[in-house]
């Protein structure tokens, strides 16, 4: 249906899953959003690949585990073929494998299966304006994963003490994976403001991204378990 003029356009979602019963749940539940709609659907990787350029669509919603070919690898197929295309990987496996491999292949998020229908759309709506987004157990899995590969960074504890109680309060919040809406929201102020607080952060850090100040803030909580524990 053409858009009226003036009427906000609404995200196109693509939805790639080999189960017929988790298709139509996932579009009846896109259906439900009023600034988004189903551009079109596909059971495997190569006919998603198939359909997915005459669909219009701006997102692909995608199942990690598909029959044909591994959602990793048709994740790096859909960047490439289409670099306008966000994927957001949807699965039941919280595996750590599967998460960073969808990340290192170009997936702009990996939800769980599990996710409610707000978070779905809030992620929907960040892949879509090309914003990463992950639930907090991922955020969780890639931040201990990075915590076991990395070397210690050039930031400390004292860092750490320099943010305003606030800033302490955002930042754990941004570990839990919350976008800068839900901490609007749970804070009861503006985004702006909520955006203000992470540049600060972001400066007294010494950091240019969330995932680097998550990593400092879980970095800083695991000195001082340890220095609580002796």
């Amino acid at each position: 249906m053409p858009e009226e003029p003036g009427q906000q356009r609404r995200i196109r979602v693509f939805i790639c899953d080999d189960h017929v019963i988790v298709r139509e749940g996932l579009k009846r539940l896109i259906e439900t959003a009023g600034d988004m709609e189903v551009a079109g659907e596909a059971a495997g990787a190569t006919e998603t690949l198939e359909r997915l350029g005459p669909s219009g669509a701006q997102v692909v919603l995608m199942d990690i585990r598909l029959p044909d070919i591994d959602g990793v690898q048709a994740t790096a197929a859909i960047r490439e073929a289409f670099p306008d295309v966000r994927v957001l990987a949807l699965s039941t496996f919280m595996d750590d494998d599967l998460i960073f491999g969808a990340i290192h292949a170009g997936a702009s998020g990996y939800l769980a299966k599990d996710v409610e229908p707000e978070r779905l759309f809030d992620a929907l709506r960040a892949v879509a304006s090309n914003k990463p987004i992950m639930s907090g157990e991922v955020v969780n899995r890639v931040i201990q994963r990075i915590l076991s590969s990395e070397a210690p960074a050039a930031a400390t504890p004292s860092a750490i003490d320099q943010l305003t109680p606030q800033e302490r309060i955002i930042l754990g919040l941004l570990a839990e994976g919350m976008s800068n809406q839900a901490m609007a929201d749970h804070l009861v102020v503006s985004v702006k403001t909520v955006k203000s607080h992470l540049s600060n952060i972001f400066g007294k850090l010494g950091v240019h991204t969330r995932s680097q100040a998550v990593v400092r803030y879980m970095r800083a909580q695991q000195e001082a378990a340890k220095h609580t524990g002796t």
